[in-house]
């Protein structure tokens, strides 16, 4: 039994332009035109980067001045643009203070001796993540046939 989603878009200002698109999440990403997995944009902003770690903004700020390897570049009215290599700097900084409990001078130290082995396991364990979430939901899909 396969099971569709249908969302009905509505232009603005317009219900005459009333599309309804069809989504079925069998079909793996590869076989559709548009690709969500892509990565589209080149520089997110700090309020980006903070929601994604869970964090505040003024932890990012304050962990920008400790760790010389963050430094986002910053715009006109010093607007920082986070890079995707600022953000893994992050992630990095982010895996040992936060989900392994070390001081900031502890990580400081791992960072030097080691930039390749601590960025892998963090980069592992986010993969591992996103596995158990893609094994929660094919459990949940088939619960819901059984």
């Amino acid at each position: 039994m396969q099971r569709y989603s249908v969302f009905t878009i509505f232009a603005p200002l317009s219900r005459k332009n009333i599309k309804k698109i069809v989504f079925n999440p069998l079909i793996k990403s590869k076989d559709m035109a548009y690709n969500p997995n892509k990565e589209l944009k080149l520089y997110y902003s700090i309020s980006e980067v903070a929601e994604m770690f869970g964090v505040s903004e003024t932890l990012l700020r304050y962990w920008e001045k400790e760790f010389k390897n963050i430094h986002p570049k910053k715009a006109n009215r010093n607007i920082r643009q986070y890079t995707k290599e600022d953000i893994e700097e992050v992630r990095s900084v982010y895996h040992l203070v936060k989900e392994k409990g070390m001081t900031l001078e502890g990580a400081r130290k791992v960072l030097k001796s080691s930039k390749d082995g601590t960025s892998k396991v963090a980069e592992a364990l986010d993969r591992l993540k996103l596995v158990r979430e893609e094994l929660v939901q094919i459990k949940k899909e088939l619960d819901f046939i059984v």
